[in-house]
C-alpha cells in the first residue's frame, strides 16, 4: 500500500466513525428536539410519566381554575386535551384561548405538572411551532397571528 492508499483509508475510517457519531447522537436527541409535544402527540406517542417535556397548545375557553398561587387549566389542540397544575406566579398575558407553551411533567394520571408556563407577548404573535400544529389541526388563525408575518384570514 502506497503512502497516499494509506492517507486515503485513514480519512476514510475517520469520516465514517464521525458519521457513525452523528447518527448515534442525532437518534438519542430526535424526541429532545422538538420544542414541544401537542396534546395529541403526547396521546399518539405514549409520553412516560415522570418525563420532563414541554407542552403547547391553546388555553381552553372555561378551563382556568384559581385556588390561591395553584392554578389548574386546560391546553388544548382542539382534538385533545390534557390538565394542568402549576404553582406559581403566570406571566400577565395568560388568558384563556391564548398559545401558551409549559414546562413540567406528566404524571401517572395524565395530568401535567408544570414549573414554568410562558404566554405569548403580544396580540399579535404566537410561538411558530405552536401556530403551525394549531393550523396542521385545522384551526384558523387570527389575522396577523402567524409568526412568519403572513396574514391569515378569520372566518
Amino acid at each position: 500500500m502506497t503512502r497516499k492508499q494509506k492517507r486515503g483509508v485513514l480519512i476514510g475510517g475517520g469520516v465514517a466513525t464521525l458519521a457513525v457519531a452523528l447518527i448515534l447522537v442525532l437518534f438519542a436527541l430526535k424526541d429532545s428536539v422538538v420544542f414541544f409535544h401537542t396534546p395529541s402527540d403526547i396521546a399518539e406517542k405514549g409520553v412516560p410519566s415522570g418525563q420532563r417535556i414541554r407542552l403547547g397548545g391553546l388555553v381552553e375557553n372555561g378551563s382556568v381554575v384559581r385556588e390561591g398561587t395553584t392554578i389548574k387549566f386546560k391546553v388544548t389542540d382542539t382534538l385533545k386535551e390534557i390538565p394542568v397544575t402549576f404553582t406559581g406566579v403566570l406571566p400577565d398575558l395568560f388568558r384563556e384561548g391564548q398559545g401558551v407553551v409549559a414546562e413540567g411533567v406528566l404524571d401517572g394520571d395524565g395530568d401535567f405538572k408544570a414549573d414554568s408556563v410562558l404566554a405569548k407577548h403580544d396580540e399579535n404573535y404566537m410561538p411558530r411551532e405552536v401556530a403551525n400544529a394549531l393550523e396542521e389541526r385545522g384551526v384558523k388563525l387570527g389575522s396577523g397571528a402567524h409568526p412568519s408575518g403572513a396574514k391569515t384570514e378569520t372566518p
